[in-house]
């Protein structure tokens, strides 16, 4: 691939910062050439670790900046929607983390802003780039499980978010920030949509996330439109460490997918047999988070399709918020009632 992309990012937290790095050192078809946050010394920073020429306090001034054709949006969830209208409506493709909103009203307004633009939206949901994930979906595909009848997802985190970050008006709380992933590896790997969900939760860890109307523990029942069950189980305190791994039971068989061991080495001694543990996010999903760029990059300089489109994010979110609705009321949710438009 000779031609490069030229490629901004706008918001330069933890995620933002690994976009950038990958985009300015990783990946071939791809020219990072503007950074934006709202820290300046933190996009100067890292406009000078990658050596970009141009860096912004602003997102509109990068959006305004002509060499600019694709953008990475990966500032806070709040900001998703004036940022992707924004980007849209200068024709630009675009790469949104998830969950890419907060409500439907807002994801909705950024579907018609797109659809408008005629614009490439893709929505990052990395486990769709890990190879675990994706030989599951090639297995069940090809029919080696038979028709898969039931899906379990974990997804453990290793310790306690910032009491700021899981107010549920910057990332949504619990269910939305972390099973919204879960959420879309059903609809993947099933290959159907979710009928009914059913929630119970609590704060059973981290007493201190009542002050901010979280919860540590989550766990989610899934009623899929084919009949087929799923369960989601989500955690703030595995302290032992990071821990995702989904099950899918098939009519001939079934897919483990996971592991706990990070380190492929196991010490044996007179205390007993032990071996690491998987730490968190980028030692696990690292080699996806690059899969997934890497693939947008591709195919934005060829204008092909996204992977995940703005309509697999909105059904994610949907799931999500009916989940959280059923945990807030204490009852079984139909998706029916949550869908507007």
């Amino acid at each position: 691939m000779t031609a490069k992309l030229p490629i901004g990012v706008i918001g330069l937290g933890r995620m933002g910062q690994i976009y950038a790095r990958h985009l300015a050192r990783q990946v071939t078809g791809a020219h990072l050439v503007a950074v934006a946050d709202v820290i300046e010394e933190r996009a100067r920073a890292l406009a000078e670790e990658l050596g970009v020429g141009s860096w912004w306090t602003d997102y509109r001034d990068l959006l305004a900046d002509d060499a600019v054709r694709a953008v990475f949006v990966t500032s806070p969830t709040g900001t998703h929607r004036e940022v992707v209208v924004a980007a849209a409506e200068t024709g630009m493709a675009i790469f949104c983390e998830k969950p890419i909103a907060l409500t439907l009203e807002d994801t909705d307004k950024m579907l018609t802003a797109i659809t408008k633009a005629g614009v490439m939206f893709q929505a990052g949901f990395m486990r769709r780039f890990d190879k675990g994930y994706l030989a599951a979906k090639e297995q069940i595909e090809a029919g080696v499980i038979g028709a898969p009848v039931t899906f379990k997802s974990i997804g453990r985190d290793p310790f306690c978010p910032d009491l700021e970050y899981a107010k549920a008006s910057v990332s949504g709380g619990l269910i939305l920030d972390m099973a919204i992933h879960d959420f879309d590896l059903g609809r993947w790997l099933m290959a159907d949509e979710v009928k009914r969900v059913y929630t119970e939760g609590g704060t059973l860890a981290f007493p201190e996330l009542n002050t901010v109307g979280d919860i540590d523990n989550a766990i989610v029942n899934m009623l899929f439109q084919g009949g087929a069950l799923g369960n989601v189980e989500v955690s703030r305190n595995a302290l032992y460490g990071y821990d995702i791994r989904t099950e899918i039971l098939g009519t001939e068989g079934g897919l483990n997918v996971g592991y706990y061991q990070q380190t492929p080495i196991v010490v044996m001694t007179r205390q007993g047999i032990s071996h690491d543990m998987v730490p968190y996010i980028i030692e696990r999903f690292g080699d996806a988070y690059l899969a997934q760029t890497r693939d947008f990059v591709e195919r934005a300089l060829v204008d092909r399709e996204p992977a995940v489109t703005g309509v697999d994010a909105r059904a994610a979110l949907e799931i999500a918020l009916a989940a959280t609705r059923s945990y807030q009321e204490a009852r079984p949710v139909e998706l029916a009632e949550t869908a507007i438009g």
